[in-house]
Parts: structure tokens; sequence; C-alpha cells
């Protein structure tokens, strides 16, 4: 369908000028009949007779919309009508962060860093309402004009087509995404969460750093897709923790890599010492790269009579020119067979990783993205992942809660003092965190008592349920932590159990982590404990109807695992009695709470954001508000009358 500038857009929009185009459809400014203009991203026609996307394009439009962060281009609205299917954004005119590498071809550590953190910062916003991205890459991040720095100008574009094209919220069959910047395990199965928005910012990041991508060079989408899979990154001269966290970020197994408000905390700590860093030379092209080590594969089964018959190569998927296009194409699904000749396996080698990651040549026609065909077996929920080193090691992440908090644990057994040392990492987000958290740590089987534990950079007591109200065993309360909004606090508990052997420590860690997990989320418990990790949600309520010309009554209601709680309010307004200790937990204190107009005008917020005025008369109006992490919040809809 043609489109040209003066065609309607819904009945709100009017097109003005196409700005760009893509692999999804075109970009146009548009104007906005109820304020600026605005850029439109039309999905291409293909698009709209496909039912599915169309079913899902409107029942995301909530999810899309929701998304609020300083550096996310804001989604306004989402239209469909006929045979248009567009998504209305905010408009940004500085330019993207593919223009300024162009110009730049590389940016010195003290000016990549900030970049990066703040391309994290909003991606940890987004996976925290269960969004990925899937298409992380200097294209889709956007520069506002007028900014300080490159870092408070960052706006991350693009998660409405991300997650409106993929086949659902977590998963896709199709490969979605830009293959140098794609994540091992979606070129292998597709499967797109938080640590493949982590592993393609590590991408941007190197390439930020030295003018290419990691595993740019010669042969065209396949070669890349296989270097992905089983090369490691050439590395660059950087001081040692930058090139620690970089190798974390472009890890292998996803469960090791860093979540993304914990990589933008690190990140943050590092930049101001490198500022007498100068920026590297544009990398050269890498002829050959080094394998990434593997473990050994066996197959174990019945013995199966093997086909004599040939296999067929079919053709393989066109891939287009580009690897550093944007590719929305199904995968090919092909019949496999067995190969004429047995395969012996090799005798399995001991390594600490548990990745379970087997790279095979299956005939010539079934590759993976036409080459190579990756099988990862990942080990979901947060099951910690061995360090490859003598001494047994384990690290466990946990999925980022609703208030913001990541958690990742590490534990390394300590033959010397025969204890098992505990190192745990609490990251935040948008907001500040504080006060007691919970931490459980088991014996060593179901039968042995709770150990003994003695804990540094932390004040612990043993969890008391008479006084919490969480009745876990082995629990330990944390008290009084202060977490800074993008920033980490690190404590370390060492627990004198005999765990030596990989596997038990493994279990170990998995067994505490999840032990503290299901605690927090017990919804038999009642009670404010642990508002940092019980808290769920926040409910703004309002009366049903109010008076224009007079303050509007609100209350923020917390939301637990056992329900909402309007008898310990979070806060009430208007009102001299000061904010709950929950409120500083989870958001820093009233500072951390701002309403907005919902209503077009209907309402006034004071310029603290705290207070609400009823204005004018309306049928059905609505309070958003921001509290801590809880962004773009929403009250049931209530009347503005002239009188009671």
């Amino acid at each position: 369908m043609a489109r040209s500038a003066g065609d309607p857009l819904g009945a709100r929009y009017r097109l003005l000028e196409r700005i760009g185009s893509g692999a999804a459809g075109e970009v146009w400014r548009v104007a906005d009949a109820q304020g600026p203009d605005r850029a439109a991203k039309l999905l291409r026609g293909e698009h709209v007779h496909d039912a599915g996307l169309v079913e899902r394009f409107v029942r995301e439009r909530s999810v899309l919309t929701r998304l609020r962060h300083p550096h996310v281009v804001e989604v306004l609205d989402l239209v469909v009508e006929g045979e248009t299917l567009g998504i209305v954004m905010e408009l940004v005119g500085g330019g993207s962060l593919r223009e300024l590498l162009r110009d730049e071809g590389t940016l010195p550590a003290v000016d990549a860093l900030p970049v990066v953190a703040s391309i994290l910062d909003a991606l940890a916003a987004a996976h925290a309402i269960g969004t990925v991205h899937r298409d992380v890459k200097p294209d889709n991040v956007l520069l506002a004009e007028g900014a300080d720095d490159a870092g408070s100008a960052v706006r991350v574009s693009d998660f409405g087509i991300a997650h409106v094209v993929a086949e659902g919220p977590r998963a896709t069959t199709g490969v979605i995404g830009t293959p140098e910047y794609l994540s091992p395990e979606m070129l292998a199965t597709g499967a797109a969460g938080p640590p493949s928005d982590v592993y393609s910012t590590g991408i941007l990041l190197y390439e930020l750093l030295c003018g290419r991508t990691p595993f740019a060079g010669p042969g065209a989408d396949v070669a890349v897709a296989y270097r992905h899979v089983a090369m490691l990154p050439p590395p660059l001269d950087l001081p040692p923790r930058l090139a620690s966290l970089l190798d974390r970020m472009l890890a292998k197994d996803p469960a090791s890599r860093p979540t993304a408000a914990e990589a933008a905390g690190i990140l943050r700590r590092l930049s101001p010492a490198l500022a007498g860093l100068a920026a590297l030379p544009l990398a050269a092209g890498v002829a050959e790269f080094e394998e990434a080590e593997r473990p050994g594969t066996v197959l174990r089964g019945m013995a199966v009579e093997m086909s004599s018959e040939p296999v067929e190569e079919g053709p393989a998927p066109e891939l287009g020119p580009s690897s550093q296009a944007t590719v929305l194409r199904p995968v090919p699904r092909r019949e496999l067979r067995l190969a004429e000749r047995p395969f012996e396996a090799p005798a399995p080698r001991r390594r600490g990783g548990r990745l379970r990651m087997i790279l095979a040549a299956v005939g010539a026609g079934v590759l993976l993205i036409g080459a190579v065909l990756l099988a990862v077996q990942p080990r979901g929920g947060g099951a910690p992942v061995s360090a490859p080193d003598a001494d047994p090691s384990a690290r466990q992440q946990d999925r980022p809660l609703p208030t913001g908090l990541g958690v990742t644990r590490s534990a390394t057994w300590d033959a010397e003092r025969r204890a098992v040392v505990v190192e745990i990492s609490y990251s935040a987000q948008s907001a500040p965190l504080s006060g007691s958290f919970l931490e459980v740590l088991p014996g060593p089987d179901a039968a042995a008592a709770c150990p003994a534990a003695s804990w540094s950079g932390v004040t612990a007591v043993r969890n008391r349920p008479s006084v919490t109200g969480v009745g876990v065993g082995c629990g330990w309360s944390l008290t009084d932590l202060h977490v800074p909004a993008q920033g980490i606090v690190d404590v370390t508990a060492t627990v004198p159990i005999a765990v030596a052997e990989q596997s038990a420590l493994d279990g170990w860690l998995a067994a505490a982590a999840s032990a503290t997990a299901q605690a927090v989320a017990d919804p038999a418990v009642t009670g404010t404990a642990y508002p940092v990790q019980r808290l769920r949600d926040v409910r703004i309520e309002t009366p049903a109807r109010t008076v224009g010309r007079t303050p509007l009554p609100v209350t923020l209601v917390p939301v637990w695992p056992s329900g909402a709680d309007p008898v310990n309010p979070l806060l009430a307004t208007p009102s001299s009695a000061p904010a709950s200790s929950m409120l500083e937990a989870i958001a820093g204190g009233v500072e951390g709470v701002r309403f907005s107009d919902g209503c077009s005008g209907a309402v006034a917020v004071s310029s603290d954001g705290l207070t609400v005025t009823a204005l004018t008369v309306i049928p059905s109006c609505e309070l958003r508000a921001r509290v801590g992490a809880f962004s773009d919040l929403s009250s049931s809809p209530f009347a503005i009358t002239t009188r009671e």
C-alpha cells in the first residue's frame, strides 16, 4: 500500500514525511492533532495479513504503552485501521548511535560506558515488566537533541516492533533480530530472554570501543552466526575490570551473563577511572577466530539402525546481503536424518560449566541459519552455573523483582576453612532500595540443621517468624541495607558446611536461592516485612466520584503475594501523616512518587508531583503515578462532578 504525505493515520494523526525504513516497515514524521509532531512506524503490508500478528498487536498495546523510562522512546499509541498497522512514538531528532559511530569511528571508554549504561537501564526497566527487546543495535539507539552528554541523550527504540512481531512474549521460532548482534541461544532455538538483550548490548559496547562488531569478518550471515556460537571474540586492549565485564556480557551461556541492571551499575563505577584512557584505533578485520572451548558431547540411548538412504540437500534459506540488517523471517523446519556412519562420542571431559552446547554438522543442507545446528539445553529458573576452576564454585542469578531488585549469588568452596563463601550482589534499577532483606542459607541436605554463618558488609540476624511473619527455616534478616538507584551492594557470608563436590555445591546454591524466592512469594504470609522482595504491585485508589475544584484523595495501596493491603497504605494524600517505611524501602520515600494527569487536563498536579486537584467536570478520569520502579500505574476510572 503506497503512502504519501497528507494521508491520515487513524483519526488523530496525519503523515508529514518519510524519515526512514527498515525490515519491519517505514518510519514517518506525523502531525498529532493533540500535541507536537510524533514518529510513526508503519508495518509492512505482509504483516497486515498475518491474523496472529494483528491479534498480538492489539493485545500488547497496554504492555508497550506501559513501558516508561527516561532512556526509552515512548510508545504513545498503536493504530489498527484497515490495512494499516502503526506504532506511534515520541519523535527523537538527534540521530542514532549508528550515525555517531560513522562520524567518530570509535569512542573513548569514558564516553562509551555511560551510553551503554543508559541502554542497560532501559533494558532493565523493560525486563522488569516482562518485555524483551530482541534487536539491540546502534540503529535502534536514538540520541535526543540538547542533552549534556551522549549518556543522558540515549533513547532506545523499537521495543514495540520486537515485542509485537515475535510469536510470543518469551520465545519465537523465527529469526528476529540482526545477525551481528544475535545471541547464541537465539540463533540456536529462537528463544530470547533478558540475557539475550545483555549479550547484544555487549556486542554494541565492543563496537563502540573498537569500531566493529566482534564476529564481523569474511563470509555471509551464516559465517557470522557460526562465530557467535563457536568462536571467541577477539580480545581488545582494555583495563582488566572492563575486559572482564565485557567477557561476561558476551558469555555463550546465558546464565553466566550479568543482569542489565548489574552490568549498568558496574559500568558506572568503572567510568570515572577511565577518564584518561584514549579511544582505541579502529580495529582491523580478523582473518581467523579462536574457537571457544566446549564440553564433550555424550550421546546415550538405544542403538538405532542407521539409514542407508542419502540425505537430500534442500535449498538454504535466503538471509539477505547484510549482517547488520534486521532479519524477520522464519527458520525453515527440515526433517533431520541420521548420518550414514555412526557417531563415536568422545569420552566425557570434566568441566565446571553446566552448559550443554552441542554443535554438529547434520548433512550439507541442515545448518544453523543454513550452516550450523546448535542445540542448547539451558538451566532455566536461575540455576547456578559452575566456574571452570579446580576449586568448586557456582553462580546463580534471580529474575528481577517488581521493585527493581536484582540478586546475583556466587558460592565457592574454601577447602582451607572447610566452608562455603557466598557472595551476594543486590542491584537496584531506577529507584533506591533499602531496609531488611531475606536470605536463606540451608544445611548441606534436607536433614541437616541450619548452619551458622558469619557475615561481612552487612548486619545480619536470624529471621524471627514471630516478628516478620515469614516462617522459612534457615533464614537470615540482613538489616539496614541501602542499594542506591542504578547501583550495586555486595555482602558476603561464610557458611561452615561441607559441600566440596561440584554437584553438591551447585545443588546447595540452587536450594538456597529457591528457598529464598519461595519464602518472599508465599501467599500465606501476611504483614509488611521485607517489602523490597515481597511487594508485587502498587494500586492507586481514589473515590469513585469527587467534586471539581477540590483536592483529590489518593491512596497508594501495597499489593503483596497475599493480596492488596489497604489497612497499611504506602501513602495517603492530601495528608499530614508521614509516608510509610515501606515507601522509603521501595522508592526512597515521597521523592520516588510522582502523580500525573491521565484525564486530558481535568486534574492538576502540584509541582512536587504529590497533590492532585480535581478541576473540571468529566464522566471518566484516570490518575497515573510512578512509585519507585513501578512505572505508569493507573487508577480505576472516577468521575468529577459539580456537587456531592
